[in-house]
C-alpha cells in the first residue's frame, strides 16, 4: 500500500475498536503488515462481546489492499503472548514493532474499589504490557545475538490520567502511571539492542471515554473532530518507522492536531539547610517549597 511503514511488520493489541483499530488501519495504509490482537471482551472486560472484532479489522484492511492477520491471545497471559509474537513471524516472517493498546476500565471511587477490580485493570494494563513486551524483546535480542540488525519499536500506552491522576479512575490511573515509568525503564535498558520504547497520552474518543467523559467528547457538528481515534495514527505510524529511530524514552500527548511531549518529574524548587531538620521546623520550609513550585496540572474530575 506504500507510506512511511512499508515493510515493517507491527502487533498492535486491543485492535478490535477505537484507538487500537484506528492504529491498525493506520499502520497498514502506510504500508505494514498488521497482526491484529484483541481478545474480544466489553468495557469492563466482560468476555463474549464481539469475539469477531480483529478478524472485522483484518477483513477491513485486506479489503483496501494490506496485509493482516488476526491474534484472540489475552495479553495479561504470559505464554498466550509469545503466541502473538509466533503469529507475527508464521505469517510475515519477521517482527518490527509492538504497539501496546489493549485495556479496559472499572471505574470506582477509591473508597468503593473491590480487590477484585484492582487486580484486573492493573492485570490488563500494566502486566499486560510487561508480557506482550518480554515476548517481544526475547525475540529482538536472539535477532541480535544471531547477528542481524535491529531497529525495532515498542509503543506504550500511558495516559492522563496516569502522568496526573482522575477522579473514580484509582486503578486505572495508578496501571497508567506504572506504565509511563515502565517507558522510560525500557527505552534505557533496551537500547543497546536497537529497539526505542515512547509512550502515548491519548487524548480520544474510544469505549473507555464513553464510561465518564462522554458528553465532553462528542463531536461538534461543523467541526474538527479533535476526539476522533484516528487523530493518533499518524504518530503512531511515525513511532513504528525505521524514521523515529532517534526517538525514545517519551511520552507523547496528541489531541486533534495539537502534540506535544510530557515533562514528567522534574527536580524542583529545593532548600538545604545544611543539617538535620527538627520537625517541629520543617513545615515552614515545606510550605515554601510548595508556594514556590509551577502549579500542577490538576486531577482530572477534581474541580
Amino acid at each position: 500500500m506504500g507510506g512511511i511503514c512499508e515493510g515493517r511488520i507491527v502487533i498492535v493489541t486491543g485492535a478490535g475498536h477505537g484507538l487500537g483499530k484506528a492504529y491498525a488501519l493506520g499502520l497498514a495504509a502506510e504500508g505494514a503488515k498488521v497482526v491484529v490482537n484483541d481478545l474480544g471482551v466489553g468495557t469492563y472486560g466482560e468476555a463474549g462481546v464481539g469475539a469477531s472484532a480483529a478478524q472485522q479489522v483484518v477483513d477491513e484492511i485486506r479489503a483496501k489492499g494490506g496485509e493482516a492477520v488476526a491474534s484472540y491471545a489475552d495479553v495479561a497471559d504470559f505464554e498466550a503472548c509469545k503466541g502473538i509474537v509466533q503469529t507475527a513471524l508464521d505469517h510475515f516472517g519477521a517482527l518490527h514493532a509492538l504497539v501496546n493498546n489493549a485495556g479496559f476500565v472499572r471505574d470506582r471511587m477509591f473508597v468503593s474499589c473491590t480487590p477484585e477490580e484492582w487486580d484486573a485493570v492493573l492485570r490488563v494494563h500494566l502486566r499486560g504490557h510487561f508480557c506482550t513486551s518480554r515476548h517481544a524483546v526475547d525475540y529482538w535480542r536472539a535477532q541480535q545475538k544471531a547477528g542481524k540488525p535491529i531497529d525495532a519499536r515498542i509503543i506504550n500506552t500511558s495516559s492522563g490520567a496516569g502522568l496526573q491522576g482522575s477522579v473514580g479512575q484509582s486503578a486505572y490511573s495508578a496501571a497508567k502511571a506504572g506504565i509511563a515509568t515502565l517507558t522510560l525503564v525500557q527505552a534505557t535498558e533496551l537500547a543497546r539492542y536497537g529497539i526505542t520504547v515512547n509512550g502515548l497520552a491519548p487524548n480520544a474518543r474510544t469505549r473507555m471515554t464513553e464510561t465518564a467523559f462522554a458528553e465532553q467528547m462528542k463531536p461538534k457538528e461543523n467541526e474538527f473532530d479533535i476526539f476522533a481515534p484516528e487523530n493518533m495514527a499518524p504518530l503512531v505510524a511515525f513511532l513504528c518507522s525505521e524514521a523515529s529511530r532517534d526517538i525514545t524514552g517519551q511520552i507523547f500527548d496528541l489531541r486533534g492536531g495539537r502534540i506535544s511531549v510530557a515533562l514528567g518529574w522534574i527536580d524542583g524548587p529545593t532548600i538545604d539547610k545544611g543539617a538535620r531538620w527538627q520537625a517541629s521546623e520543617i513545615g515552614a520550609a515545606v510550605r515554601d517549597l510548595v508556594a514556590a513550585r509551577p502549579a500542577p496540572k490538576p486531577v482530572y474530575g477534581g474541580g
